[in-house]
């Protein structure tokens, strides 16, 4: 989940919630008094206190010396967005449900996914999934035939016959490099 936080008068910062570290991830529970899953369910609800500590957070990377209590943006400054991710995981779960529905077609899906352009972080890319699953998956080039295995019958054929012996194959005359002694070095 990537927390878009516009200061006013300033520009967009994007807050990946993903990149938190465990012991951040603890500091956002008690700071913001929630349990993480509460705080993943309030960043998708735009809940200000869950995105609030989120952010908090993530900024005190780069200002160890930031208070809570000194960041506190206006509710209408943070919003939520779903990643790449998110996104794709969302759109590929949509449409492998709508498969099993017999009256549900990949037009209708891609109508009803279409709202998910609005909360992405990254809009193109949703609307170009969105085009590319209500395509369908593409469908693998046909493989051509090939040629059955026949033993060739040829006098030019190379065959070599095969030994099924469990003897050491080899002659005596010519040892393996496993029974070969080492030479001593000539130089």
């Amino acid at each position: 989940m990537i927390i878009v936080y516009t200061p006013e008068g300033g520009e967009p910062e994007q807050y990946d919630a993903r990149s938190l570290r465990t012991s951040e991830a603890s500091i956002v529970q008690r700071t913001a008094g929630m349990k993480w899953g509460e705080v993943e369910e309030g960043l998708g609800a735009d809940d200000p206190e869950a995105m609030r500590a989120v952010v908090w957070v993530l900024r005190k990377r780069v200002d160890p010396s930031l208070r809570y209590g000194d960041f506190d943006p206006m509710v209408s400054e943070m919003t939520s967005r779903m990643d790449r991710r998110e996104v794709t995981e969302y759109l590929e779960n949509a449409f492998r449900a709508a498969e099993s529905e017999p009256d549900v077609t990949r037009d209708q899906v891609a109508n009803v996914v279409q709202r998910i352009v609005k909360v992405a972080a990254d809009p193109e890319h949703a609307e170009q999934l969105i085009a590319e699953m209500q395509q369908g998956p593409k469908e693998a080039p046909a493989e051509e035939p090939q040629p059955e295995d026949k033993p060739s019958t040829s006098p030019s054929s190379n065959t070599t016959p095969t030994s099924t012996s469990s003897e050491e194959s080899g002659s005596g005359s010519s040892p393996t490099s496993s029974t070969s002694p080492l030479l001593a070095s000539t130089t």
